[in-house]
């Protein structure tokens, strides 16, 4: 495999040692193939870019063969209170949420609960006679043609619905999402006003996650956080992910921060209207969890088992070979005209590599992964075996690149 220049990956550190129960068995870097030395200089990247205030602080975690070679966190949780990052910092998901809601997808998929080419109508009848916009560039409700083919499961997992943005100008306009209404409420609203295209025709990153969450509710006949906390988060020792953060959390739950460009200073950013210490009305398998690296290491290292950690099956190994392969159709594809997104296509869940040569940073060979929009990112690598997870409270997330520049040196630091 070629490795083109990536970041975040991870180094071995006893500096914040995660709670027992989440941790995986730990290694030292050169008995799983890593410099040590070379961990260092990804470490040392992660606080230069907290001491060039690109970041508050941050925590990252890698995994190889199976084994903790890395851990370390690093700078501040609150930047005005002097409060310390600490390893079971608690961050907001935003898009690394969806990953988690595919897998319960998939989960009840594995018991004939639907068919994946199903019509959602079928479980949502509102979305039956849901109209297209005839011009998605300028969106109005005024203008719009009936539709082509029927929205399907799978499209919801591959965002090829023709759903839009929570972010997008219509749905702002229409309050199609809001975190204080209800998933019902809000699939209703998704189902009012028109597609942006017709189903399968164009890959559009949206709500089409959340909309699986209400799927998830009609399917197990019980509230989508209940099946979360019942049937994944219990099984895979997942303690600390959750909708909001409860008051014995909420000392733990990171400060999201914005680069102010005049001064080049951080201030506290609030990208939410109902902040994450209280229980919104919104449940949203889209963007609405918190968690921490460990608890989302564990999720990813079931991954890289093909379905099991800790002698617990939670899906069949060919169930995540198929969520982890491309499903976006050719004429959909490329997803993106520049970047990564040009060499990506998109699983049941996940963003996989398709063309390594588009990544400015290093990926294997079948590599799936994702991140989100305040900062966090993680990685599956089957061919070399590692799994990287970073977490920061950044908008945007970019950082100054400390993700991808993490990610560069921890795969620099690999032996063998």
């Amino acid at each position: 495999m070629k490795l083109v220049p990536l970041v975040f990956v991870l180094m071995y550190s006893v500096v914040g040692e995660p709670v027992a129960a989440q941790s995986l068995p730990r290694a030292t870097p050169e008995s799983v193939g890593f410099s040590s030395a070379g961990l260092d200089e990804a470490t040392a990247s992660l606080q230069a870019h907290i001491n060039a205030s690109d970041i508050p602080g941050v925590v990252a975690a890698v995994a190889r063969h199976g084994e903790l070679v890395y851990f370390e966190a690093l700078g501040l949780r609150d930047r005005e209170r002097g409060a310390a990052m600490p390893p079971d910092a608690l961050f907001r998901l935003y898009s690394m949420t969806r990953p988690i809601t595919s897998t319960a997808v998939m989960m009840l998929w594995e018991e004939g609960r639907f068919r994946l080419d199903d019509p959602i109508s079928q479980y949502l009848p509102q979305f039956a006679n849901q109209r297209v916009l005839i011009d998605s560039d300028t969106p109005n409700l005024a203008q719009t043609r009936p539709r082509v083919g029927d929205i399907t499961v799978r499209q919801l997992l591959t965002h090829t619905s023709g759903l839009g943005s929570r972010s997008s100008a219509m749905y702002r306009t229409e309050q199609v999402r809001l975190r204080s209404i209800t998933l019902p409420q809000m699939v209703d609203n998704a189902a009012r006003v028109p597609l942006f295209e017709d189903p399968g025709t164009r890959f559009r990153y949206g709500i089409s996650t959340t909309i699986l969450g209400r799927l998830v509710e009609v399917w197990a006949n019980q509230p989508f956080e209940t099946f979360l906390a019942d049937r994944l988060f219990a099984p895979l020792g997942m303690t600390d992910t959750v909708f909001w953060a409860t008051e014995d959390r909420a000392d733990r739950l990171t400060t999201v921060y914005r680069l102010d460009d005049g001064s080049g200073e951080l201030y506290p950013y609030g990208i939410e209207d109902v902040p994450f210490t209280e229980r919104p009305a919104l449940i949203e398998g889209g963007v609405g969890l918190l968690s921490t690296v460990m608890d989302y290491l564990r999720f990813a290292q079931m991954f890289l088992n093909r379905g099991e950690l800790d002698d617990t099956r939670i899906l069949r190994a060919d169930t995540v070979d198929l969520m982890t392969r491309n499903h976006v159709p050719a004429s959909a594809l490329p997803l993106g005209r520049r970047g990564y997104m040009a060499g990506s296509g998109w699983g049941l869940g996940f963003n996989v590599v398709l063309d390594s040569r588009r990544y400015t940073f290093p990926v294997g060979e079948n590599e799936y992964w994702w991140d989100g929009s305040s900062g966090t990112r993680f990685s599956i690598d089957p061919e070399h075996g590692i799994i990287t997870v970073v977490m920061a409270a950044i908008s945007p997330s970019r950082g100054g690149g400390f993700r991808e520049q993490f990610k560069d040196l921890v795969y620099a630091a690999i032996k063998d």
